[in-house]
This record gives structure tokens, C-alpha cells and sequence, in this order.
């Protein structure tokens, strides 16, 4: 019997594989399509906006040696999903890697929290949105999968979900919370769960990433308020960077995990640990 294979390029190998990333055009989306892309995977990325995923499409695949595609899609809609869905199965017959990283927040004072933008919309691409793309798309994914080869979910969510303090970020004017954002991060983990349940029998893993401060659109506001304070608030003493995401991301969706499944991987250089384990000082 031959000794298997654990070289770094056979674990990590992504050659070949079919993915979709939601929300690809910019930030932590942009991270991981990149590492897929460059690693020889042919990438699909879908958001709102064109002109920002032509751009991203086109800068990716001049890098290679995996290609970019994209398709314009709004996700805040069951009908939304269910239209990228459709669009991307006319395209292809099998998907390896989906990548739920659409996300949005959104901050306004405890008492004045308005439904529909700070609940409803939050709630709609954060969570119900995983929801219909995962089961859109199982099939695809589902097609030619095995134990050893399954097809890949990853849900992008957040360090939020496991926090119970919505105010006082850096991430939200001072004065007003992400009462619904962590709401729906920890939600997101919990369906993180029951899909990687519901979908292991079909030989699907599902697993998310919880970051911690990444540059994107979504933590625009606090780089541009406190961006070295958030730094300093890290006990590595720097935010995320687009090589932690992609090793993270190349890690969940490689043969190195394929008996990897229902897991939140915390990526925040130990930010959560280290807050958690610090009391306030009580005279006895």
C-alpha cells in the first residue's frame, strides 16, 4: 500500500473547481475569489453592482491561472437568490464551492431602530439569503460529490454573532447599535449548523468563517474614524489581511477538510478570546 499524498499542492489543490461567490466584487468576497482564481479555479462572483464586478472579473482572471465571471444579482429577495440561481445553472452543470458572503448592517439608536431598512433588509441578505442560495443550489453541488470529495459550503458571518454588546463599536456612530447585524450573524451560525446537517448525508460540508475587523465596505466607517485605535485593540496588533481569509477559505473548500463540517472558524488574531477573558477591575 502506497504512502498518500500530503503534499502542500495535493491538501490544498483546488484546480478545476467551480465556485460562486455572493458579494465577490469587493472586501472579504474579493479575498477569497481571488485565492480561488489564482490557485486554478474557475470563479463566478455575483452582487448589485456591474461595474464593480466587470472590474473585479477582469482584474482576476489577467491574474490567473483560474478564470472570472460574474453575474449581476440582488440577493435581498427570495426572488432575488432564486434568479442567480436560474442565471448560474444555465451556465453550468455542477458547482464544487459556494461562497455566502453577501452581507449588510445597519446601525440607528435602541429606541428609533427603523423595520424595514434595520431589520428586514439586514435579515433578508444575511440570513435568508444563505438559506435560498444553499438549497437553490444543492443539486449542483450535490452532482458527483463523495466523502472524500464533497461539495463545499462556506458562510461568511462574523465575531458579532458570538458578541452580545451591539453599541459602543467602531463600526457604528457613537449613540446607536447593530442591534439587527449581530442578530443575524448568530442566526447565521446557527443555519451554519442545521444545513450542515441537513446536507452531510448528501455529501456536502458546510462550515463559516466569523471574521474580525477586514477591510471592506462594511468596516469603511471605522478605518476612516479609528482606523489605527482598532489596530491597537487587537493583541496581535493589526486588523485582518487578504492572505488570513485566503488560507481560511483555501483550507474549507480543499481535500485537506473534507471531514470538516458545521464549524465556525473564529479569525480575529484572538480579539474575542482576549476581550471575553478581561473584567472589570472591583474594589473588595
Amino acid at each position: 500500500m502506497s504512502a498518500p499524498d500530503l503534499s502542500v499542492a495535493s491538501l490544498y489543490n483546488v484546480k478545476g473547481k467551480i465556485a460562486l461567490v455572493t458579494g465577490g466584487g469587493t472586501g472579504i468576497g474579493k479575498m477569497i475569489a481571488s485565492a480561488l482564481t489564482q490557485n486554478g479555479a474557475k470563479v463566478y462572483i455575483a452582487a448589485r453592482k456591474e461595474s464593480q464586478l466587470k472590474e473585479t472579473a477582469t482584474e482576476l482572471t489577467k491574474t490567473g491561472p483560474g478564470s472570472c465571471h460574474y453575474i449581476v444579482a440582488n440577493l435581498g429577495s427570495r426572488a432575488g437568490c432564486d434568479a442567480l440561481v436560474a442565471e448560474f445553472k444555465k451556465r453550468e452543470t455542477k458547482l464544487h464551492i459556494l461562497v455566502n458572503n453577501s452581507g449588510v448592517t445597519w446601525g440607528a439608536p435602541f429606541t428609533d431602530f427603523p423595520e424595514a431598512q434595520g431589520w428586514d433588509r439586514v435579515l433578508a441578505l444575511n440570513v435568508k439569503a444563505i438559506f435560498y442560495m444553499t438549497a437553490g443550489l444543492s443539486d449542483l453541488l450535490a452532482k458527483d460529490s463523495t466523502s472524500y470529495d464533497p461539495g463545499r459550503v462556506i458562510n461568511i458571518s462574523s465575531v458579532a454573532g458570538l458578541s452580545a454588546k451591539a453599541e459602543e463599536s467602531y463600526l457604528a456612530e457613537e449613540g446607536t447599535g447593530l442591534w439587527s447585524y449581530n442578530t443575524s450573524k448568530a442566526a447565521a451560525n446557527h443555519l451554519t449548523s442545521l444545513l450542515a446537517v441537513t446536507l452531510i448525508k448528501r455529501f456536502i460540508t458546510v462550515n463559516a468563517i466569523c471574521p474580525g475587523v477586514f477591510p471592506s465596505r462594511m468596516t469603511r466607517y471605522g478605518f476612516e474614524q479609528a482606523g489605527d485605535k482598532m489596530a491597537a485593540t487587537q493583541p496581535t496588533g493589526r486588523v485582518g489581511i487578504p492572505q488570513d481569509m485566503a488560507g481560511t477559505a483555501l483550507f474549507l473548500v480543499s481535500p485537506a477538510s473534507a471531514h470538516v463540517t458545521g464549524n465556525y472558524i473564529v479569525l480575529d488574531g484572538g480579539g474575542t478570546l482576549a476581550r471575553g477573558s478581561i473584567a472589570p477591575k472591583v474594589k473588595l
